[in-house]
């Protein structure tokens, strides 16, 4: 590889890591070619590892880790040649974005907590005297605006985590819909569970479907006891940790299996084979 094309793949990472763009690099550690770099963005690549073939063949694992947050080394066979070369897989998966609806005290505090966990937060409330930089100088975006009018302005991805926070049906139930339509990971809503019932039912009424409601975690949170701001947002934070790496929310006494990170074929009952908010253990307490 010439100093001038990787000068071009570092300004390539570089100018993705800016923009929160998904990317990875594929670099072979062993064998032929050894050094050969690629980078790899969603719609294109850039650089080859030297064979078209192992460029493509290591491009779909490097999607598919960026997916999974993880980064590993690889063995590729090269033409008729067995595991002729290992290849160093680096994903840069851009952070993890809360997008909040409601700039009220518990919005404050899950701000101050979702950035000490590397989260890129978006606070987003249509009343400016909350709204403020004032009430969160830790926010990375402000929006002040109606749900409606911030989702237009907004991209939401599948690493994005909604937290709706406003306790009131005009601002959150058009959060609720707007979020619904799009990849967010996680879309959790406050209140009580008979407060979250009705508005499952108006939402119903409205034409939003039972797969679709079924992906609303509402009351938000964990059911740990919550009632001070600060231990409401470690709740919701804690659902949301649990959403990301696939796990049930339960006592670490009764897990089984690996205990850290993400859990790729979840055991019956966990995230993936049951809503989380269906679960005893994972619901809030009324609020």
């Amino acid at each position: 590889m010439t100093a001038t094309a990787s000068v071009s793949l570092y300004d390539q990472l570089k100018a993705a890591l800016i923009a929160f763009v998904p990317v990875a690099t594929a670099t072979i550690v062993r064998g032929g070619n050894l050094g050969a770099k690629m980078l790899v963005l969603p719609d294109r690549v850039a650089g080859t590892l030297g064979d078209p073939a192992l460029d493509d063949r290591a491009a779909t694992d490097a999607r598919a880790l960026l997916v999974e947050e993880r980064s590993e080394t690889r063995p590729y066979p090269v033409g008729k040649r067995e595991a002729a070369v290992d290849v160093f897989i680096e994903t840069f998966p851009p952070p993890p974005t809360l997008l909040i609806f409601g700039a009220v005290h518990v919005a404050q505090a899950l701000t101050r907590m979702a950035k000490i966990l590397g989260f890129r937060v978006i606070v987003s409330d249509a009343r400016a005297k909350l709204a403020t930089r004032e009430r969160f100088p830790e926010a990375d975006q402000i929006v002040q605006a109606w749900p409606d009018d911030a989702l237009t302005e907004l991209k939401i991805e599948r690493n994005t985590y909604v937290a709706i926070l406003t306790h009131d049906p005009k601002f959150d139930e058009p959060a609720l819909l707007g979020t619904l339509e799009t990849k967010a990971r996680y879309i959790g809503a406050v209140g009580s569970r008979t407060t979250n019932r009705d508005r499952r039912d108006r939402l119903r009424a409205a034409g939003v479907g039972d797969a679709s409601l079924s992906r609303v975690h509402g009351p938000i949170g964990l059911n740990i006891g919550a009632e001070t701001p600060e231990e409401m947002a470690i709740s919701i934070l804690a659902e949301i940790i649990a959403v990301r790496h696939d796990r049930h929310g339960g006592p670490l006494s009764e897990a089984t299996g690996n205990i850290r990170g993400r859990t790729l074929e979840p055991p019956p009952g966990s995230a993936e084979s049951e809503p989380l908010n269906s679960t005893p253990a994972a619901r809030s307490s009324e609020r």
